[in-house]
Formats: structure tokens, C-alpha cells, sequence
């Protein structure tokens, strides 16, 4: 039964619950306010691209992901797909263009801070997207893709502001307490380089989590009654509501 853990930390029922209906809604409305558009109709192109359905995952389920920021959803998702049909057009060999159209567009990704695992998808589409994909040209990334990526991220500021959520994220104070002596930010930057991983976390964020984490250690250690430790959304002289 392990196997059915939850996989993210932090994650509850009711934050899952709001993810599908989220990304229920702002898959819906993208539909409804592209196809109100001039999308390439004629020239037999989707009013909506399959990446932004992971796009829609990252963004209503973990929307604290360095890559569910908007600018990696909008600048990801186009820039890739930029890079595919520049690929397409350049490799005469299929595999060979998929092939290098997702590994280039990771790599100015990440170049320009807007990793966005969707936009690995969106590269290839437009290798292997057909006919009316391949017409439309550098055109298809900005209609469709482009026009989907930015109403959806509109959309998911709008949605996540009404259920309370913090999107663009922003990440929690790191010291709620005031500085936590032992850690600094040097040691998680050294312990960074000692595992060789990357992880799907903000370093910002990270030090907040592990400073609260020493705080409550600290707080729980204390002798006596000492003042609480307040909510993350909370800073110093916020008083919760």
C-alpha cells in the first residue's frame, strides 16, 4: 500500500481536490476563449495544444513548482515550440529533428529560466504535429500555443486567487521566529552541491522549509511556555485572522 502514499510532500486531500477542479476549469475555459479566436481554423490546427494539459498539471496541482511559474508556462511552452519547427525545418530526418528539437529547446530553457517540462512536448509537436502543424509554420507557436499558454496562466491566477492560493508562488518567510542559529545558507548550498541532484523546489522555498523545520525543533526543546511559531503565510508582526 506504500505505493499509494502520496508522491508530493504537503499534499492533502482538499489541495488535490482543488487541483482537479482547477485544472477541470481552466482547461474548459482555454477552449472556450481560444475558440472564440481566429486559431488557424483553416489551416486545420487544434484550438488547443495537448502540452497544456501537463502545462494545466503543474500549474492547479504544485503550484509552488519553479516550473508552474508563469513566465516557465508562457515563455516554455513558445520558445520550445519555436525551436521545433526550427528543427523541422533544418533536420530532414524525423528522428533525428524530434531528437534534437527536445533536447535544444531543454537547453535554452534552462538558459533563459523558463524550464517547463510541457515544452518538451510542445517542441516535438511541432516536428511531428502533421500537415497543418508544419503549414502554419513559426505561426503555431504563438497561435496556438502562445494563446493557450497565456490564458491559461490567466485563468489559473484568477482561479487561484479565489480558492486562496499563492500564484505567481511567493515563497514563506524563512526565519517566522527570527534567525535559527546553526543553519545558514551556506550550508544548504553546500549540501546542494554535495547530492548532484536537482530538485523541484525553489532555494528560497527550501530554506524556509528547513529554518522552520530547526525552529520547531528548537521550540519543542525549549523548557516552559514560549510563544508559537505562526502559519507560514504569516511574517513577523502579521497577526493571523
Amino acid at each position: 500500500m506504500s505505493l499509494f502514499n502520496p508522491l508530493l510532500a504537503g499534499a492533502h486531500t482538499g489541495e488535490r481536490l482543488l487541483a482537479c477542479i482547477g485544472a477541470a476549469i481552466g482547461i474548459g475555459l482555454t477552449m472556450v476563449v481560444c475558440a472564440g479566436l481566429p486559431i488557424g481554423a483553416a489551416a486545420n490546427i487544434p484550438i488547443i495544444v495537448a502540452p497544456l494539459g501537463a502545462s494545466a498539471v503543474l500549474v492547479f496541482a504544485v503550484p509552488s513548482s519553479p516550473l508552474a511559474q508563469p513566465w516557465p508556462v508562457v515563455g516554455g511552452n513558445i520558445i520550445s515550440t519555436l525551436i521545433g519547427v526550427t528543427a523541422f525545418h533544418l533536420v530532414p530526418q524525423a528522428a533525428l529533428a524530434a531528437g534534437l528539437a527536445v533536447g535544444a529547446a531543454i537547453l535554452v530553457m534552462s538558459l533563459l529560466r523558463c524550464l517547463h517540462p510541457p515544452g518538451g512536448a510542445a517542441a516535438l509537436t511541432a516536428v511531428i504535429g502533421g500537415s497543418g502543424v508544419h503549414d502554419a509554420g513559426y505561426a503555431f507557436a504563438f497561435a496556438p500555443v502562445g494563446i493557450n499558454s497565456i490564458a491559461l496562466v490567466a485563468l489559473a491566477l484568477m482561479i487561484h486567487r479565489a480558492t486562496a492560493r499563492s500564484y505567481p508562488h511567493v515563497p514563506p518567510p524563512s526565519a517566522p521566529t527570527g534567525p535559527v542559529p546553526g543553519l545558514q545558507a551556506t550550508d544548504i548550498d553546500a549540501a546542494l552541491d554535495e547530492m548532484h541532484e536537482s530538485f523541484d523546489i525553489s532555494r528560497a522555498d527550501l530554506d524556509a522549509l528547513l529554518t522552520r523545520a530547526q525552529a520547531h525543533a528548537a521550540h519543542r526543546g525549549t523548557p516552559g511556555p514560549s510563544a508559537p511559531i505562526p502559519p507560514a503565510g504569516l511574517r513577523r508582526g502579521d497577526r493571523p485572522t
